[in-house]
């Protein structure tokens, strides 16, 4: 059983002032994975940049690298991608060790580390937007009792989140701080797995950002608009026993079908779908439309 996308990611950048010189960032293309594939990809993009070039980030995720050396007073960059999400084993959470355990399994204590606890530990500790605070641990502290399995743990301070938090796209910027988050409960889902990632760290835990889309639904007998969705994020916590799982808090669910993961990294910093410098350009916000379509897999 699996599910087809297609996807449109267009972003136009209108600047006040032109842009003499640029550098550009973009992870737009789906990271292959156990649970999805690439069928198809293509980037436009205008004015054509003088120079491109693809390849992997540190944490594997595919990047492509643009260079403006003419001026230019507005940028588009637009993806277009066909993904196949493919259905995620069933896993028993109750067969996840413990959480103290799993913490101390990732803390050095002069043994050698296995490949798989290194490349996790790098997910454990502070980055740009997550920082590790008591505070984090006071308040997801009736999720992990002593010895509880792990996952149950984690599922726990999803759920909790996901109660007592609202969603509200005006309640904060891209910086605001995670403490400012708790005290109002209110933000998006870069902050509610910016908040999840800060108590699962500040536990000694490893756990990663991840960016993706999600298929939304519109209400009944409504058609879907085009543009209406957007970029989506949700995270990911390291088991020894079973890997990395994933949990989205601000739906209070285990990513499927309808989740398309793109990159992951140790926060929003990483993986920012465009991102760069410019010289000139004034003032100027990106205009942002994504867009997520099931297709019948007879249309393939």
């Amino acid at each position: 059983m699996s599910a087809h996308y297609q996807i449109s990611h267009d972003t136009h950048y209108k600047y006040d002032s032109p842009v003499s010189l640029a550098q550009q960032l973009a992870h737009l293309w789906p990271r292959p994975c156990a649970w999805q594939r690439c069928t198809q990809q293509e980037l436009l993009i205008s004015p054509i940049p003088t120079s491109r070039r693809d390849e992997l980030d540190v944490f594997g995720n595919p990047l492509t690298r643009l260079a403006f050396e003419r001026p230019h007073d507005e940028l588009q960059v637009n993806a277009r991608l066909r993904v196949e999400v493919l259905v995620r084993p069933t896993l028993d959470f109750n067969l996840s060790a413990g959480w103290n355990a799993t913490s101390s399994a990732l803390t050095y204590s002069g043994k050698p580390l296995s490949t798989a606890i290194l490349e996790a530990c790098r997910f454990r500790f502070e980055s740009p937007y997550v920082h590790l605070k008591q505070t984090f641990v006071d308040y997801s502290d009736s999720c992990f009792s002593p010895h509880r399995p792990l996952l149950l743990c984690v599922q726990a301070l999803m759920e909790k989140i996901f109660t007592e938090f609202t969603f509200d796209d005006e309640a904060t910027q891209v910086a605001t701080p995670l403490v400012e988050v708790l005290e109002n409960r209110r933000g998006v889902c870069q902050d509610f797995a910016h908040l999840m990632l800060a108590c699962l760290r500040s536990r000694g835990l490893a756990a990663r950002y991840i960016s993706g889309y999600l298929l939304t639904q519109p209400p009944p007998g409504q058609p879907r608009l085009i543009g209406a969705d957007a970029s989506h994020a949700w995270v990911s916590v390291f088991c020894p026993l079973l890997g990395w799982v994933d949990f989205d808090p601000t739906n209070n669910v285990q990513p499927t079908l309808e989740h398309i993961s793109l990159a992951w990294g140790r926060d929003f910093s990483d993986v920012s779908p465009l991102r760069g410098v410019i010289l000139g350009g004034g003032s100027h916000d990106p205009e942002v439309e994504v867009t997520v379509m099931p297709i019948s897999a007879g249309a393939i």
